[in-house]
């Protein structure tokens, strides 16, 4: 099998994994000595090898298509796909010559994988490289155990070094927009004391490969970088990504956040976002052509849609590569905190008047933190160079703190009273902002909180990580470290960190209790279990500790799928409820909350399978005229978004019970076609 792959360092590290799993790889690339090359040619010539890693320009080079020629492929793997689309947001134009050589081995089944891609980018790919329209297969883009977080860019170095507190000790990746930035935010943290190095196209190719290879192998625990670094990397414990600076859009966002959390634990995914960056995006967008500026705008105003949301973040996020069916709250992200209710709208009138009128007295010439000092009385050299402390507005809006006023700006951006002049900075009233100025219209808004700890989530989410032996876990660590250095590989390429977790939850003491945990087949067994099971056995002798027995994986709660294992779990549920189970039942049968239940049901009737007739106001603890108000708003707004249904009734109405009613209007008018009155109950 052929694998192409567009990096040489993620070739090397997939090839280093594989001969370690005792699968036969090897790569053909500029890193070689002329010996290493011929030795490798000669193990492809004896078919001594199963998987062969190449660039797209090193497979499209005569002297490779001609040894290619003289073996049997058996299947041609184009991996980063993506990068054979001009709509993608990493085109490479040699992955686009690829076509040719699947036409030279017309017997080998060709796969293209990528985990970015919008559905015209797919297309694209199967077009370019003439797959049939049948063989796509698509699963969810959802990385459940990703915390996505956006907030406001205020302070940006003390936010970063409040998220490092929360993990100490664990690897992570900070993204920052320009090489000078990437030195400056490395600087500082280095001088604190952190294990971190730099990585962008300024350092020599030396330079960037080392700090690579040294996070790779844990020798470092931080890397500051542009967005040049990453592709290459396939490091399992990375526990934190942040975004320094806005990226380029959802593509590269989800690329990036992509290199957290790959072993299945906890992982914090924090974008650090203002609107000062737009300023910097936009200039470098004025450096492309038109056609270019074109899709960059489009793509950045995708990607102000995903920052700015209050919905989840996997609704426009998954939304965007074309996945549909999404929950309204996955609980892991900071606008769907788990254990929390919708939060519930406020009347905020009186601050956005303060705040729209002082836009207005400074000529609309202003940005947002010149606006929030005006109105705290501050005495700044530019309030005083403008005059700005004889306006009206000036020194009104001391009762609240210049953090909320900002959280505040943004509502009213997002809300449309304001518009965003990216070019200069500044802010300009819409006709909207005239009817809350005038009182003639009111606005419902969210006042900022103190600060969560978002990193309790990962906590209550990562069980094991609460509960392991965190001393056995360290010295597991240590060792593994020490074998990776003797044999010249990153230490996850002996044992992921989940591996040593489940080391130091379970205390195996015999080779048959290490092959029940994860990550470990025959070949690991056989180089490391004797090293591992002797400092695992030390330390229970020492601590009188016995070993516990893993638990069987838990099997799918009743009631059990139907042999179609690719249905999705919405039409499973839909089906339940069909055969009788209610929602209380069907929440304790499938291990989830009441209102993902009434979600599962919604998208079930949204692809017209019905359901049966059901009371679903027995559910509902709303009184007759709630309810009446309720399904007049359903009336006038629609039912395919409950957001504009919830401002429009002030927010007094809980997210459980507008699913409830949603469905009690939809399934009633599924079986009474007819009725000629929908609002009414």
């Amino acid at each position: 099998t052929i694998v192409v792959s567009p990096l040489i360092s993620l070739m090397k590290d997939q090839v280093d994994q594989l001969r370690e799993y005792g699968v036969p790889a090897l790569f053909l690339n500029s890193t070689l000595s002329m010996e290493e090359y011929r030795t490798n040619v000669s193990k492809l010539r004896e078919n001594r090898v199963k998987l062969l890693y190449l660039a797209p320009e090193a497979l499209l080079a005569p002297r490779t298509l001609a040894l290619l020629s003289a073996l049997k492929v058996d299947c041609i793997a184009i991996d980063e796909a993506h990068c054979i689309s001009e709509w993608g947001h990493d085109f490479r134009p040699e992955y686009r010559q690829l076509a040719a050589v699947r036409a030279t081995f017309l017997d080998a089944p060709c796969v293209a994988l990528t985990a970015t891609a919008t559905p015209r980018v797919r297309e694209d790919i199967r077009q370019s490289l003439n797959i049939d329209d049948q063989s796509q297969y698509i699963g969810s883009f959802n990385r459940p155990n990703l915390f996505l977080e956006v907030a406001p860019k205020t302070e940006p170095l003390d936010q970063v070094l409040s998220l490092l507190k929360q993990y100490p000790n664990e690897s992570g990746i900070i993204y920052c927009a320009t090489r000078r930035q990437t030195d400056d935010l490395h600087s500082v943290l280095h001088r604190k004391g952190y294990s971190v190095r730099p990585y962008h196209a300024g350092l020599s190719e030396k330079e960037r490969t080392e700090n690579q290879e040294r996070f790779s192998r844990d020798d470092i625990r931080i890397i500051v970088a542009t967005i040049a670094f990453g592709m290459g990397i396939n490091k399992p414990n990375v526990r934190f990504v942040v975004h320094y600076d806005l990226p380029g859009s959802i593509d590269n966002y989800y690329q990036e956040i992509g290199r957290a959390g790959r072993d299945g634990l906890p992982a914090h995914c924090l974008l650090l976002f203002g609107y000062g960056d737009l300023q910097k995006v936009q200039f470098f967008i004025g450096q492309k052509t038109e056609q270019e500026q074109r899709t960059a705008n489009i793509l950045l105003s995708q990607l102000l849609g995903f920052a700015e949301t209050d919905l989840c973040r996997r609704v426009p996020l998954l939304n965007y590569f074309g996945e549909t069916d999404v929950p309204d709250r996955c609980g892991m992200c900071d606008n769907c905190r788990p254990g929390e209710e919708e939060k519930e709208l406020v009347d905020l009138t009186i601050p956005a008047q303060m705040f729209l009128s002082c836009v207005k007295r400074a000529g609309e010439i202003f940005g947002a933190g010149h606006i929030v000092d005006v109105l705290r009385g501050s005495n700044s050299q530019k309030v005083l160079k403008f005059g700005h402390e004889e306006l009206s507005t000036y020194g009104i809006g001391t009762a609240y703190s210049a953090k909320q006023w900002r959280h505040l700006s943004r509502q009213f951006i997002q809300k449309g009273l304001l518009l965003y002049d990216y070019e200069h900075g500044s802010l300009k009233l819409t006709p909207k902002a005239w009817g809350i100025l005038r009182g003639k219209e009111t606005f419902l808004g969210r006042m900022e909180e103190a600060k969560k700890d978002h990193g309790a989530v990962l906590r209550q989410r990562g069980s094991e990580a609460e509960t392991f032996d965190s001393g056995l876990f360290e010295t597991l660590r240590k060792k593994r470290k020490e074998l990776a250095d003797q044999a010249n590989l990153p230490p996850y390429a002996i044992f992921h960190d989940r591996t040593l977790r489940e080391m130091a939850l379970y205390y195996p003491r015999t080779r048959e209790s290490l092959l029940a945990l994860y990550g470990i087949g025959k070949s690991k067994l056989e180089k490391y279990a004797d090293a591992f099971l002797d400092i695992i056995s030390e330390h229970c002798r020492t601590h009188r500790i016995p070993e516990r027995q893993k638990p069987a994986p838990i099997a799918e709660p009743a009631p059990t799928p139907p042999a179609d294992s690719g249905k999705r779990r919405y039409l499973v549920i839909g089906e339940s409820f069909n055969q009788g189970r209610t929602i209380e039942q069907l929440a304790v049968d499938f291990n989830i909350r009441h209102d993902t239940v009434l979600s599962h049901l919604y998208q079930c009737l949204r692809e017209n399978h019905p359901l049966r007739q059901n009371d679903f106001l027995m559910n509902s603890r709303l009184t007759e005229d709630q309810r009446q108000s309720v399904l007049s708003s359903f009336a006038r707004l629609g039912t395919e978004r409950l957001r504009p249904v919830l401002e429009d009734l002030n927010g007094t109405i809980p997210y459980e019970e507008l699913k409830l009613l949603r469905l009690h209007l939809l399934c009633r008018d599924q079986n009474r076609p007819e009725n000629p009155n929908p609002a009414g109950v």
